[in-house]
């Protein structure tokens, strides 16, 4: 084994893709099918708003059974979601649903694409949408994609001409696609300089549920409509389309979009909506020719992959290679850059894979800071009969090439050992859109080269040069890092480059109820052995913080440590930002670093300002204990704890009237009636808690799908999808005599300033007489809505329904919030009747 010491200088932001994960190791039926895809040359674009809307039915479709080159634009990043797996929330939720579609494009055979909008919330309306993500800069992102991708069709999966009966978001995707489609084509239109590219046709993927029912559908004159029966079966697979288009969707794990496989005939219809419509209802790429004739010089290459097909031995893949290196040389001297560059990547796929051959470059530690040295292991085999030679490696970004000259044997492995110093300008691994601050609807990126990008492509590569008896082919790995977990195995995950310290406050909004100090923890990390420095904690003006810093010294890499300051609030109410900072050699680290892990996706470390909201509340409180059912991506009740609250989790199995009387309130979290199956059966014991004299707070369901059908509240209660998209709508209050509003603290209304995202969601639209609605908002001129806080008593206790979104509103720290979700745990508890006589 040879040892290297190679000087590696980054110049850019560093983020691994989810590709670098376990690499792709396919059998012989799909490298077939990889070789069905080098010999067709057309594309498909999908096109809609969010992770999740894309119908993995017709990308499969095209992927898999056309054979195109098939990738989705998502506009977003789908962060104003909500989150089944865990408890992030806006642009931590957007990272994993990021990759989430990464994953599911590698599962249904497509490519993924994003702009630079940011997913703010539902939106009611698309001039609402498009003011908000800037229509100017979204538009030029859409046209940079199709002009980079070059897509022959468009196809849409929300209509133009759906404003206000659907989310903004949707109708939005739609109107840029179709601007953007005559736009693309357009020379005098500039978007990151590249040239105009022509789509030959751009079609809405219609369905029945747009016409109301199956019915009226079937009654709609389908003469401009192209139908494909998208639940084809592969036998080389053994799936249907519609089997992998469900383990596709199943990839949306955060959105609980599992989705069970299905067999048999599937329609799907697409609709024209510009350009000519084909004569061949079964051909949506006519007069676009999809072989090799397409491009000057392909012919020859058509006539080897054909024979390369054709003469595919299913048992000895490494058959085929001669003639594909035939194939790889002459696609080598095309002068059509853009099928070039694809199809030479995708032949280099296909040779390697009929070769057996497994490359890889693996580095003996996770992370590193800059000015570090790591160590690489190489690792190639060629696992055929094919004669080849590993001639040398390279070392990216530097260039740094390292002559071998090592014969590659029929299943000989050979390995080797290089020392890398990483420079100390080297870029940290973060999210490429998450590195400047952005405003509501946009993210900032800095590099415009990544616009478009899923995620921002490694920079740490290896460059594998491979002889195969004359022809030489370079074969390009990302630097990975892998480990074996006693119940995993193998475990696959980024190789990333980090601060020399990162500074966490456990919660990023601090509330002090009274004028009383706060022991504040600043959990400091070092990535590097032997650091020595200090921290200190900067604090709003008005605020006091002991000490002014903490000197600190950390042997080891990895290690952390606790260091306590203790913060005194401004004796009126008032916010602000408190921001830890770990000062070494003179050199400032204001990092935090969020780590998201789970088994779906790859390990996201997400580097973030490392500052945490503080807010000085006036707050009285009437009760003390808590019990709290859980709902999904619910943290509320580390929130109410801040406030003093003693708040005990409840798991479902164990809910009982018994268990429940030890309790002030019990509060049931977002979605718990659409997530918890055990409420089914555990309704009536909370139903009698409440009237026993308990106290039963509801937050947001959604209207599908609730587990306790018609029994969700004492008295009737009908949810709808009626929702409150502007954070500033105006409220009135119906009932401003109810103790809701008055005690033990006096709800105004600006104690609605200052919320985020929304109002509220899926609000109750009918209710029993029994409930007193306490809030009416208003937004856009619609109608006023006055469901979004509906109290009732039942017997000798209350219960509450609230739509309104505290689950964002309180990790915001917005002080009104807090003050209302007080006054609804303390109803019951103020002696309410009596100072109304009074």
């Amino acid at each position: 084994m040879i040892k290297h010491i190679v000087s590696l200088s980054v110049s850019m932001l560093l983020c691994f893709p989810a590709f670098s994960q376990a690499p792709k190791k396919p059998h012989a039926a799909e490298i077939y099918e990889s070789i069905e895809k080098l010999n067709f040359l057309g594309s498909v674009l999908y096109l809609a708003a969010h992770p999740d809307d894309e119908n993995t039915r017709m990308i499969s479709y095209f992927a898999n059974n056309v054979h195109a080159r098939t990738a989705y634009l998502s506009i977003t990043r789908g962060d104003g979601g909500q989150n089944l797996v865990g408890p992030e929330i806006r642009e931590l939720l957007g990272v994993i649903r990021t990759n989430e579609l990464v994953k599911a494009r590698e599962t249904d055979g497509g490519e993924q694409f994003f702009t630079r909008a940011n997913d703010f919330g539902y939106s009611k309306h698309p001039d609402e949408t498009l003011a908000i993500w800037d229509k100017k800069e979204v538009l030029k992102d859409v046209v940079k994609v199709i002009r980079t991708f070059q897509p022959d069709v468009i196809i849409n999966r929300f209509n133009a001409e759906s404003a206000g009966e659907t989310h903004g978001h949707h109708t939005s995707s739609a109107m840029l696609s179709l601007e953007a489609f005559d736009l693309a084509a357009d020379a005098a239109y500039e978007s990151y300089n590249l040239p105009p590219w022509t789509t030959q046709r751009v079609f809405f993927n219609t369905h029945w549920w747009f016409y109301g029912s199956r019915e009226n559908f079937d009654k709609v004159d389908k003469s401009g409509m192209l139908s494909f029966d998208t639940g084809v079966y592969y036998p080389s697979l053994g799936l249907s389309n519609s089997e992998i288009s469900s383990l596709s969707r199943s990839m949306h794990k955060s959105q609980g979009f599992g989705s069970t496989g299905t067999r048999g005939s599937d329609k799907e219809y697409v609709q024209l909506l510009k350009g000519k419509m084909p004569s061949d209802q079964k051909n949506i790429f006519e007069g676009v020719d999809t072989s090799w004739s397409r491009i000057e010089g392909g012919g020859a290459i058509q006539v080897v992959l054909e024979k390369v097909q054709k003469e595919f031995d299913f048992n000895a893949p490494s058959r085929s290679i001669p003639e594909l290196l035939k194939a790889y040389s002459l696609i080598n001297e095309l002068q059509d850059e853009h099928w070039k560059h694809l199809k030479l990547e995708q032949i280099k796929q296909v040779i390697a894979a009929c070769s057996g051959l497994y490359l890889e470059a693996v580095a003996e530690e996770a992370y590193v800071t800059g000015d570090q040295e790591v160590s690489l292991k190489l690792e190639a085999i060629n696992r055929s009969d094919q004669k080849m030679t590993l001639k040398s490696v390279q070392l990216l970004p530097q260039e740094k090439t390292i002559d071998l000259n090592k014969d590659l044997g029929n299943n000989v492995a050979l390995k080797e050992e290089v020392d890398v110093s990483v420079s100390s300008d080297s870029k940290l691994t973060s999210p490429y859109w998450l590195k400047e601050k952005g405003s509501l609807g946009m993210y900032k990126v800095e590099d415009p080269a990544l616009v478009g990008n899923p995620v921002t492509t490694a920079q740490h590569k290896v460059v594998f040069t491979i002889d195969f008896d004359g022809a030489s082919i370079n074969f390009e790995r990302d630097v990975i890092y892998k480990y074996n977990d006693p119940v995993k195995g193998e475990v696959y995950q980024p190789f990333e480059i980090v601060p020399k310290a990162v500074a966490n406050i456990a919660s990023k909004v601090v509330i002090f109820s009274e004028d009383q100090a706060k022991e504040i923890p600043v959990l400091v990390t070092g990535f590097r052995d032997n650091i020595s420095g200090i921290v200190n904690l900067q604090v709003p003006d008005g605020w006091n913080v002991t000490p002014k810093e903490i000197k600190f010294n950390m042997a080891t890499k990895g290690e952390e440590a606790n260091f306590v300051f203790t913060v005194v609030p401004t004796m009126e109410q008032s916010e602000g930002y408190i921001k830890p900072v770990v000062v070494i050699d003179g050199e400032n680290f204001d990092k935090s670093m969020v780590e998201i892990n789970y088994d779906h996706i790859p390990k996201q470390s997400v580097l973030l300002p490392a500052e945490s909201k503080v807010v000085r509340l006036n707050l009285v409180k009437k009760g003390q204990s808590i019990g709290y059912i859980k709902g999904a991506g619910d943290e509320v009740p580390k929130y109410l704890q801040q406030i003093g609250y003693e708040v005990t989790e409840i798991a479902p199995k164990n809910i009982s009237t018994g268990l429940l009387q030890q309790f002030d309130a019990v509060i049931l979290g977002i979605r718990a009636y659409n997530t918890i199956p055990e409420l089914k059966v555990k309704q009536a014991a909370i139903l009698d808690y409440v009237k026993a004299g308990g106290n039963v707070i509801v937050q947001y369901n959604t209207s599908r799908s609730v587990v306790v059908d018609d029994n969700l509240a004492p008295y009737m209660l009908e949810l709808s999808r009626d929702r409150i998209t502007d954070e500033n709508a105006k409220v009135s209050f119906l009932n401003k005599d109810h103790e809701v509003l008055n005690y033990p603290n006096k709800i105004t209304d600006k104690d609605f300033d200052g919320w985020v995202q929304e109002r509220g969601l899926y609000f109750p639209n009918k209710w029993g007489k029994e409930f007193t609605p306490i809030l009416s908002f208003q937004e856009n001129g619609d109608a006023p809505m006055e469901g979004s806080l509906l109290v009732a008593k039942y017997g000798e206790g209350y219960y509450i329904y609230t739509g309104l979104s505290f689950f964002r509103e309180l990790p915001a720290g917005v002080p009104g919030a807090y003050k209302l979700f007080t006054n609804m745990i303390s109803i019951g508890k103020n002696n309410f009747e009596t100072k109304l006589k009074k």
